[in-house]
Formats: structure tokens, C-alpha cells, sequence
């Protein structure tokens, strides 16, 4: 029961920024936030959604906070309720521009994906996207609003799911375990294998194999 209580509170918590954002006049607010800045394989993925007003998945929180099979839960419930945008950048665009710009390219891609576009975008950082509309730049947005969580819910699932499937095209790296982070297992693999072709080949821990 304690459990479930300190849950609701920190949903109500990040609904009620939401809700403090649509009371300014703001209908279709989308959060935005993107997985897999970190890794040394592997695409970037970003989500953008938009929530129904009158509708409420509890339990929606920063997907770090979160445990695989209730994100899992989560994203289903998500794709079923709310409007969804998904962009990505792969590995190559990750290479050419940096994550930080390939980051920003995913979540514009997001973003277009939603039709039609939002009153506001909610963005995840202190950052906004190369399109033409209301933005707002939100350090640590996915443990403050309930759109930009849902996001997070979704990039990070998406992304993982991507990362599972690569593990059957290249088992030796164990993707579906770090989904391409810097573990140990993950960096002895590189360091006997080499890189596979998804490695980000401009990051230095993966040069240096």
C-alpha cells in the first residue's frame, strides 16, 4: 500500500505541471525526450506524445524510475491512449553530426511525426528542436511532466527493443543485456571482437578497440 501511495503522488505531481501548462491555454501539449545519448552502439531514438486531457494511465513516471516489464506495460498503454511520434538517428548520422546534434534530428523527427503538430512541445533538457513552434526547454522535464515521462517511457522501450533485435544479428556483444552502454561485458566483447558495425565509431571508448 505504501508503495502504491508514494506512486500516486509523484504521478500527481507530474500531471499537475502539465496541467499548470494547459491552463495557460495550451491544448495538445506534447512531451518530448529521447534514449540512448549514452551507449557506444546503436541509433538514438526519440519520442514525442501527446496525452488525452481526460484520460489517465497511472503509474507513468521517468522510465528510469521504472522497471522493464512496467515500461513494457506502460508503452502499450501509451501507444493505445495517447498520439505518438518516434524519430531516430542511426549510428553513421550519430558519427557524422554528434550525438548531441543527432539527438536534436531525432526528436525533430519526432516531433513531424505527429499530425496534426502540437500547441506546445515540453522538451526534455534545455534544448529546443529546428522547427517552427512553441517550445520549451525543461532540465530533467521527464521527472517533472507526465508528457515528457511518457516520452521517455516510449524512446527508451523502442529503442531497447531495437537494441534486442541487433542482438540477433550480433549475439558475440550481448546488446540485449547493456543495450549497447559501456559495461564491462560490453567492453571486453569490443575489446576481442572489435567493433560491429553499429558501433559509434567517432566515441572514444570504442576507438580505442
Amino acid at each position: 500500500m505504501r508503495k502504491y501511495k508514494a506512486y500516486s503522488r509523484s504521478y500527481n505531481d507530474l500531471a499537475d505541471f502539465d496541467r499548470s501548462v494547459r491552463s495557460e491555454g495550451y491544448k495538445r501539449i506534447a512531451g518530448l525526450d529521447e534514449a540512448g545519448r549514452g551507449p557506444l552502439a546503436g541509433p538514438v531514438v526519440a519520442a514525442a506524445v501527446i496525452l488525452p486531457e481526460n484520460i489517465s494511465i497511472e503509474g507513468i513516471n521517468d522510465s528510469k524510475k521504472l522497471s522493464p516489464v512496467r515500461r513494457e506495460e506502460l508503452f502499450q498503454e501509451i501507444l493505445c491512449l495517447a498520439e505518438v511520434g518516434i524519430g531516430y538517428a542511426c549510428h553513421d548520422e550519430i558519427d557524422t553530426v554528434n550525438i548531441l546534434n543527432a539527438s536534436l534530428k531525432a526528436m525533430e523527427r519526432a516531433l513531424r511525426a505527429l499530425t496534426p503538430p502540437p500547441d506546445i512541445v515540453l522538451v526534455d533538457g534545455p534544448y529546443k528542436v529546428k522547427l517552427d513552434c512553441c517550445q520549451r526547454g525543461i532540465v530533467r522535464g521527464d521527472s517533472k511532466s507526465l508528457s515528457i515521462a511518457a516520452a521517455s517511457i516510449v524512446a527508451k522501450v523502442f529503442r531497447d527493443r531495437l537494441m534486442s533485435f541487433y542482438h540477433r544479428i550480433y549475439p558475440a556483444y550481448g546488446f540485449d543485456q547493456h543495450k549497447g552502454y559501456p559495461t564491462k561485458y560490453h567492453l571486453e566483447a569490443l575489446a576481442k571482437f572489435g567493433p560491429s558495425p553499429i558501433h559509434r565509431k567517432s566515441f572514444n571508448r570504442v576507438l580505442n578497440h
